[in-house]
């Protein structure tokens, strides 16, 4: 069986690197016969440096979906036509927007030098902070901060792309159309009904409507309608051995149901 893991809130907590507790029940899940895979709103940039060298060539999704990478590697990237992307940089600019901005690996940073996004962004410094116009592709767009929230709202309702908001967080993550995280799983031939799906915000939806089985983290109110179950909110040390125990649980039931 797949198992399919989202990180930040899920099995990573505050940004910090996967806990020996949550690396090794992964481990012993595989030793068990699944398959790990990753999937995150993290470009692959930022998701390597919080995984265990262990999982660095498994089937990584990142960008919510519009990236996807093998062997430690990105083999797919998914892109803005030009037209939606000359529509986005405009509303950017006139609704006085700051942002972070993802090509393929490198990536533009126009918010504030405090801002908390920065403590996951490049911590390896292996990627070049770039104007918007360098980079090529542009694969998601994340909002931090607008001087005219409403109009840009209205401006993007009239686009023909993929919007998460972060409510908690004040953010937009902008992808290309029908791009997300389930669309990455199902490019690389990965079935509806055949993953379990472990995850804790709106982005994962799609993830957890197609998944055998899925495990809501913590609370999450456009989530919890897909959940087949959840682990409650609670301190991240509590969270981790719950999130361990869980793994393991699934690992040993779907093996034996197959």
């Amino acid at each position: 069986m797949l198992f399919v893991f989202d990180l930040d809130g899920t099995i990573i907590f505050r940004g910090e690197p996967l806990s020996k507790t949550i690396a090794e029940a992964l481990v012993q899940a595989e030793a068990l016969g699944h398959e790990t895979v990753f999937a995150s709103a993290r470009p692959i940039r930022d998701m390597l440096p919080v995984l265990d060298e262990r999982f660095h060539r498994h089937l990584l999704i990142g960008g919510n979906g519009s990236l996807v990478a093998r062997d430690g590697r990105v083999v797919h990237a998914e892109t803005f036509q030009p037209e939606q992307l000359a529509a986005l940089l405009a509303a950017i600019a006139e609704c006085g927007c700051t942002y972070l901005i993802d090509g393929e690996w490198d990536y533009a940073y126009t918010g504030r030098a405090d801002h908390p996004i920065l403590r996951n962004l490049d911590p390896h410094r292996k990627a070049r902070n770039l104007p918007v116009e360098q980079l090529d592709p542009i694969v998601k767009i994340c909002l931090l901060s607008s001087d005219m929230e409403d109009e840009l709202r209205a401006r993007l309702a009239e686009l023909d792309v993929v919007i998460h908001e972060h409510r908690s967080e004040n953010l937009f993550d902008i992808n290309p159309p029908d791009i997300h995280k389930w669309s990455a799983l199902r490019k690389t031939g990965v079935a509806a009904g055949g993953y379990v799906a472990f995850g804790n915000d709106a982005n994962d939806v799609t993830l957890f409507r197609h998944a055998r089985h899925s495990v809501m983290v913590g609370h999450h109110p456009d989530l919890a309608p897909w959940a087949t179950e959840s682990i409650p909110p609670a301190e991240e040390e509590t969270l981790a051995v719950r999130v361990r125990d869980k793994i393991l649980e699934l690992a040993h039931a779907f093996r034996t149901a197959e």
